[in-house]
Formats: C-alpha cells, structure tokens, sequence
C-alpha cells in the first residue's frame, strides 16, 4: 500500500517540473541555432564572381558598407544603388567622405533613402524602389552578422527578387570575439528568431546594429 502510494506522488503532475524541462529544452534549442549562426556569419562569403544585378542596396550603419557598395557600382556590377536608412537631412556627401570622387562621378546613379529607421523598414524602402526602377536582381551589401534578418526583411517586401548578398565584416568582428560583440550576436540571432516568427514589424531596433 506504502509503496502504490508512492508510486503515484512520484507520478504527480508538477507544473514546476514541465516549466523547467520547457526552459531548458528552449535554451538548448537557442544555443544550437546561435552556433549554427555563429557558423554561418564567419564563413560568409559574396559569390565569386557575382552575378548580374539590376540595383544595389547598402543598408547604414558602417561605413564599410557604403564603400563596399559604392566600389561594385563603380565596378559596373550594377547601374544603379540605393543607400537605404539614411538619416532626415542626409546626403550622399556623409555617408562618404573617404569616397568623394567615386560618390561625385556616380551620383546621378545612387539614391539616398531617408524612410527607413529599422529593418523591416529597409525591406520596405528597398521593395519602393526596386519595384519603381522595374528591378528584378539586387546585391545586398550589409554587415555581415546582419544579413540573415535583412534578406529575410527584403524578401518578404519582395519576394519574387533575386538577392545577391555581399557581406561586410565589421571591423570590431576582424579580430578575436569579445563579450560585448558576442552579447550583440546573440541580440542580433534573437531578433532574427522573432522576424522569423512574423513579428518583424511589432518591434524597433536599429536598422542595422552597432557596427
């Protein structure tokens, strides 16, 4: 009798149980993504070489993406660039000062976009424009930790576009990782999660991190 009793307190339905095994099976499924992440930003590479594309799109937020953008349009990969997520008061003449003669020659080729604060406003942005220039291909040039949320952004704008990505690493990523990069790694995966979930929109963040 003792030992039925038993048997069935061990059995019981523990809520505080299922939460914790919830918790830990959630955690262990995060820290998988994160490496499988962390895997897929350090071996990123542009295709060599790139094909075709009707447009490009910087994404601010470093100035490496701007003078790797403007280095493919002077190199004619595309015709045309949009600066996606500039500033309200902006021109072309801040974003590239190291950049002067080729922003200067290729300036009627190059659009400065004012509209967007976030990702999911560059998605928005670029689908604007892209749609207004009849664009069917367009190199992506953004930091290369932030590319997987902004092709996910820009492909939901513009899902029947062939993205090309050309990924930047930061220069705070060149060396070895520290903790504060590593925190921004994983904020950035996490928001990644959530714009994978469709709730892309519901949050502000900045249109393409820190670096």
């Amino acid at each position: 009798m003792a030992r039925s009793s038993f048997r069935h307190r061990r059995r019981r339905f523990s809520p505080l149980r299922l939460f914790t095994r919830l918790v830990l099976l959630a955690c262990g499924a995060w820290s998988a993504g994160f490496l499988i992440y962390l895997g897929a930003v350090f071996t990123s590479t542009p295709p060599n070489p790139l094909p075709p594309a009707d447009g490009i799109v910087a994404l601010t937020g470093g100035d490496d993406r701007i003078s790797e953008a403007l280095a493919l349009l002077a190199a004619h990969e595309a015709p045309l660039m949009l600066i996606s997520g500039a500033g309200q008061g902006t021109n072309l003449g801040d974003f590239t000062q190291d950049d002067q003669s080729a922003a200067t020659r290729y300036a009627s080729a190059i659009t400065v976009g004012h509209m967007a604060t976030t990702t999911h406003d560059n998605g928005v942005e670029t689908a604007a424009w892209a749609k207004a220039h009849n664009m069917h291909s367009l190199i992506i040039v953004t930091a290369d930790y932030h590319m997987p949320r902004a092709l996910l952004e820009i492909h939901k704008a513009l899902p029947d576009m062939r993205l090309i990505p050309d990924p930047v690493r930061p220069p705070a990523m060149r060396d070895r990782l520290t903790w504060p990069t590593l925190r921004l790694l994983a904020a950035e995966y996490s928001k990644y999660l959530v714009v994978r979930a469709g709730l892309g929109s519901l949050f502000s963040d900045s249109a393409s991190g820190n670096y």
